[in-house]
């Protein structure tokens, strides 16, 4: 299989693609006004604490507040409030090895008697915490109070003494091996988690990774002294710098760069940190745009459609909701075998396959339930669950996948760290407002009628100004005698049209023509 990373470099974004064998497998933007948060470093205040959800609210500088779950509190953050100054603070941990800036140490309580610190943050008090979780929708981050530093080779958890080696590392002799390595070279009240990057490296290597992550550890606690909070105190990479650093392993073929300045900046960090990968790093010389000469312009199309299609004809509707992604299986015009059971199972298998590609493309977490083509076969059911979860063993993110129910329903949830593809590129349509539907202008029009009526009952003045969408208003005007001149005879009121291309098309405003006043609320 031949793995590769395109990056397309612009001045107003930076496009990451992998391929395996020329097909698109994971796909990153990187805006510079909506950088990435994950792994940054806040001072900040406690804000609000709520036993009843068993949660804290964090005030770091945002326009809302981190969400701190008890579940996120970490043992270590009594030394980290001693390092504040803080002597009486409280904790809770939890424990990943993913290396993301993620919390390492969690004890989910079940007794608020059993752990009583869970409940002692305090109002005001100061408290060092990392972003888990960027903000999605209306919702702030997600913060944890146990901090780690994610170097190439390995993470550093200051204030821990615990040693982990990444499960993808599955030889037992090399994890015994780096295991080793990490006691002799780690200092005292640290800790440290084995990337699966550092697999067959030497320990010179881990030696190097571990002495940087120490001196961004001695910046930090330095910073710290001389900021109040809310401030940030560290800035983790880019999404560019972060998936050369996290991604770019052994396996990969190339790396190919359209820009001169980036090409350099990452071959400088490469050959620093592993020299043998430098000369798989290439400069894309050309006049075509680097995703059109690798043909990955036209894959991109798709995460952007609702429809998804399927080799034998079959296709997906993926479908975003406030509260999951429902995914809907179809056979479309497939039916090469008259046997009903043997399509609907080559279909299912089929979408499995695509479903675990796009949920990594597109970066969806969350719920997902796939709704797939009834099988009546319980071995056929179990065989689309096995191809599931075989595929999303290549995912990077923690995946949970239930059996298929009777209604031939799979449920599953997948961790959710950023927006999506789609909240990311796309924004809310100013006419339907995100609903993707619109009210009908018949339907607008016996709106208007409904509220002139009920106005009418109450008016205080005789002359309103009706503000709408042009479309509407087109349609006020329609016909020999207008719709406007016959609402004004019915309801003896002088009516005047401002046209407003800004207002969405579902939308009617009505202003006192005398005073400016908006009126619209007035009536119900």
């Amino acid at each position: 299989m031949v793995k590769e990373i395109i990056i397309n470099a612009s001045t107003t974004q930076t496009r990451v693609a992998i391929t395996e064998d020329g097909n698109l497998v994971d796909f990153f933007v990187d805006y510079p006004e909506n950088r990435r948060m994950v792994g940054d470093i806040y001072l900040g205040r406690v804000a609000r604490v709520l036993p009843g959800i068993k949660a804290a609210f964090i005030d770091i500088g945002m326009e809302h507040d981190g969400f701190l779950h008890f579940s996120d509190i970490g043992d270590t953050t009594e030394q980290l409030q001693e390092m504040l100054g803080e002597d009486d603070s409280d904790i809770d941990n939890d424990d990943d090895e993913n290396g993301n800036g993620s919390q390492h140490k969690r004890i989910e309580s079940k007794d608020d008697n059993e752990r009583p610190a869970l409940t002692r943050l305090k109002k005001g008090q100061d408290i060092l915490i990392q972003i888990t979780k960027e903000p999605v929708s209306n919702k702030g981050v997600r913060v944890s109070s146990s901090i780690s530093l994610p170097g190439r080779f390995c993470v550093l958890l200051p204030f821990d003494n615990k040693i982990g080696v990444s499960k993808k590392i599955f030889d037992y002799k090399e994890r015994r091996r780096l295991r080793n390595i990490a006691r002799s070279i780690l200092p005292r009240n640290y800790g440290l988690i084995i990337r699966t990057v550092a697999r067959n490296q030497k320990e010179e290597s881990l030696q190097d990774d571990l002495k940087n992550l120490l001196d961004t550890w001695k910046d930090i606690q330095q910073t710290i002294k001389n900021e109040e909070p809310p401030s940030l105190i560290y800035q983790d990479l880019n999404t560019t710098s972060s998936v050369i650093r996290d991604l770019f392993t052994s396996d990969i073929s190339k790396v190919f760069i359209d820009s001169r300045k980036l090409h350099k900046q990452i071959k400088n960090y490469v050959h620093l940190v592993q020299p043998g990968l430098s000369d798989k790093i290439e400069h894309f010389r050309s006049t075509n745009s680097i995703f059109d000469s690798f043909k990955i312009e036209e894959q991109i199309k798709t995460l952007m459609g609702r429809k998804v299609s399927l080799p034998s004809g079959g296709y997906l509707i993926i479908e975003h909701t406030e509260a999951m992604v429902v995914i809907d299986v179809n056979s479309g015009r497939y039916a090469k075998s008259k046997e009903q059971e043997l399509n609907s199972l080559k279909t299912d298998l089929e979408a499995s396959r695509e479903i675990t590609r796009q949920l990594r493309l597109r970066d969806i977490g969350g719920i997902i339930v796939v709704d797939f083509i009834d099988l009546e076969d319980e071995k056929n059911r179990k065989k689309v669950y096995d191809e599931l979860r075989k595929e999303f063993r290549r995912d990077r993110a923690k995946v949970s996948v239930l059996p298929m129910s009777d209604f031939g329903l799979i449920q599953i949830t997948r961790q959710r760290i950023r927006q999506n593809i789609m909240q990311a590129m796309k924004e809310v349509c100013p006419s339907c407002m995100g609903t993707g539907v619109l009210t009908k202008q018949s339907h607008l029009i016996y709106d208007i009628e409904e509220w002139l009526g009920k106005y009418k009952s109450v008016a205080k003045e005789r002359s309103l100004i009706i503000k709408c969408h042009p479309t509407v208003a087109h349609k006020l005007k329609e016909g020999k005698i207008q719709f406007l001149t016959k609402l004004q005879f019915k309801y003896f009121l002088r009516l005047r049209i401002a046209e407003d291309e800004s207002m969405p098309l579902s939308k009617i405003r009505f202003i006192s023509k005398k005073t400016g006043a908006d009126l619209t609320e007035e009536v119900s």
